[in-house]
Order: C-alpha cells, then structure tokens, then sequence
C-alpha cells in the first residue's frame, strides 16, 4: 500500500527584522534626494544613471511625510508605470509602501491562495520592489512648476 505523506504547510510567518531592515534602507534612499525645504503637491524629479522617478509631496506633518513616488515609462503603453505611496517616518527612520498600482491597502499577511493572486509576503515584496525601484539614483533633482 502506499503512504501518503500529508503535511500541512505551515502558515507563513513575517520576518520583522527583514522587513524593518528593507524599510530603513527605503528611507536611506529617499533621504539622498528628499529636498530640506518642499512644498505639497509641486512635484519634481530625480535623474539617475538607469531613469528617472518623478516624486510628488501629498502630506507634511512634523514627523512624517507622505510622498507618490512613479517611474515614468516612455512607450509604456501596454503596461502601467511603477507607482507607490510612500510614509516617510523620520523619527522612525523608515519609509514604507501603503499602496502600490492597484493594491489600495496592503496588509501584512495575505491566505494564500486569496482572490487577488497576492503573495503571502506582498507587504515585504513591494518595499523590496521600492528599493529596486529607488535604487535608479541621484545623479540630478529637479524641481517643476
């Protein structure tokens, strides 16, 4: 007779010190570009060997900033441009996603299967994407009007 070997998958559990470890080089990042002096809603860019991000202010508090931050794609007519919202916490020293693309709430832990198709880790996998994402560089910022 054969044996069936039913193990049941364990559920996943976050790795907080990994998580807080891509969210504080995600700030580190955006601190080599974050003007001193900003105004909301008067967007600018940053110019990098490998493209360009275009940043967005939305919120300033004492502690914490909110920012957009996308990737224009040029011919991107067949697929979306990066786009996340960013909480910068600065007392923290941190800067984590609370949205990306069509993704409006993330939250830590996804079932898995669910109906969206999110991963268990869809938190940690998109501030991971963040920090691809900002690792395009600083070689120029500029500020629109």
């Amino acid at each position: 007779m054969a044996e069936f070997n039913l193990k049941k998958k364990q559920k996943y559990q976050p790795n907080i010190s990994a998580f807080l470890a891509v969210c504080g080089r995600n700030y580190a990042h955006i601190l080599k570009w974050l003007p001193d002096q900003i105004t909301v809603n008067v967007p600018w860019q940053v110019e990098g060997e490998f493209g360009k991000l275009s940043i967005n202010l939305l919120e300033n508090t004492k502690y914490t900033q909110l920012i957009e931050i996308s990737r224009p794609i040029p011919n991107g007519h067949f697929f979306k441009s990066p786009n996340a919202i960013v909480r910068v916490y600065h007392d923290a020293q941190l800067a984590e996603v609370l949205t990306s693309q069509q993704i409006y709430r993330l939250k830590p832990v996804y079932d898995y299967p669910n109906i969206h198709m999110h991963h268990s880790d869809e938190k940690f996998q998109v501030n991971a994407f963040l920090e691809e994402l900002l690792k395009i560089g600083s070689l120029r910022v500029t500020c629109q009007s």
